[in-house]
């Protein structure tokens, strides 16, 4: 199948993202707005830009209209500052529900029953229960379209768990039990391995379906369920 992208729906040129580049790593976004009512969101167009500053990106896309900019990025527009929170496996259902489309005017912490964490240098709010924040100040806003936008945020602190933090300044990975993201489901990553792989291992993984943990068949998609939506803000039930 080749596809040529000049003719391209945004639509079908999205669902081809978020399909192909696998898995991403969630930016669990947490702002608030001038009047200081609190925002979390997670975005999974998200990857690290520089070391010195250190500096990390965030792409967002408008909400589910298509054409109404979501709250994360007024607050951050609006005010310079957001956090980015490492999301892991057990929040995975408040990391899904916090991509519900709220009132602006709504705090997300409270009603997503989450414990906000004060940051030392921005007024955004960190998530308490994240072992790893990022305080982040805006470098620089980059229009993508009338909608869409890229946002470099430089990190000015970082906050990490203690029993993460290794005497030689690493990240203990392997403990940390991140969430990933695909096209519209997650994923627990739990396999960390060097190359090469033994070859019985390789045959055995090649055309292999993914493991699921929440018991459904292989071959389930969320994406052929009626209350699917691209970005996770359609809400099956009250969060």
């Amino acid at each position: 199948m080749i596809i040529d992208t000049g003719d391209l729906p945004e639509a079908a040129a999205y669902k081809l993202l978020i399909g192909s580049i696998l898995p991403r790593p969630i930016a669990w976004v947490s702002s608030v707005s001038p009047s200081g009512i609190a925002n979390i969101a997670p975005i999974s167009f998200f990857t690290a830009v520089g070391r010195r500053p250190p500096m990390i990106s965030i792409s967002l896309q408008p909400r589910s209209d298509g054409l109404t900019l979501k709250d994360t990025f007024g607050n951050i527009r609006d005010t310079g500052e957001f956090a980015v929170n490492i999301a892991t496996t057990p929040q995975s259902d408040a990391v899904h529900r916090s991509a519900y489309e709220f009132e602006p005017h709504e705090d997300e912490f409270e009603l997503l029953g989450l414990e906000k964490a004060p940051c030392d240098v921005i007024s955004a709010p960190r998530i308490a229960a994240s072992p790893i924040s990022y305080e982040c100040r805006v470098n620089r806003i980059i229009p993508v379209s009338a909608t869409e936008n890229v946002v470099w945020g430089e990190i000015v602190r970082f906050h990490i768990r203690d029993d993460l933090y290794l005497e030689n300044g690493r990240i203990d990975t392997a403990a940390l039990s991140p969430l990933g993201r695909l096209a519209a489901e997650y994923t627990h990553i739990e396999n960390v391995f060097t190359t090469p792989l033994p070859d019985e291992t390789l045959a055995a993984l090649d055309g292999a379906r993914m493991r699921r943990l929440d018991g459904l068949d292989s071959a389930f998609s969320p994406i052929n369920t009626p209350l699917w939506s691209p970005s996770g803000s359609t809400r099956p039930a009250a969060p």
